[in-house]
């Protein structure tokens, strides 16, 4: 995680490998941003939920059965591609294990009159 905004928006290397090659167009930001901006956006924020370590585990699985499907993949998209992936997910892990990077899900509606609409807890949202 990054102590400051400034931190947070300098851009490494590793950062413009997973915009250029990883997810072309996308932008990474930190949860608050993000709920900064869904606000603005005329949005009521219900819930954020840090992933981190449950996201590190599923990156874990999908690299363990990426690699163990290597034939397949390299068959589908080339070697190439195939090794990025197998790079990504296996840094991503180490990141989400460390603590250095985190995910989070937030679930929000449209801000309007009256009752959102949604279950009153978290419990709930997964029943």
């Amino acid at each position: 995680m990054k102590r400051t905004e400034r931190d947070f928006r300098r851009k490494r290397p590793e950062y413009s490998a997973i915009i250029d090659y990883v997810f072309p167009g996308s932008e990474l930001d930190h949860i608050g941003a993000t709920v900064d901006a869904l606000e603005a956006g005329g949005f009521e924020v219900h819930d954020v939920e840090g992933w981190r370590e449950h996201y590190g585990r599923t990156c874990r699985l999908w690299t363990e059965r990426l690699f163990a499907n290597r034939a397949a993949a390299q068959a589908e998209v080339g070697a190439t591609r195939t090794r990025l992936w197998l790079l990504y997910l296996a840094g991503v892990c180490l990141g989400f294990e460390r603590g250095t990077i985190g995910i989070f899900q937030t679930v929000a509606t449209k801000r309007a009159r009256g009752a959102s609409g949604l279950p009153p807890t978290r419990g709930d949202l997964y029943a």
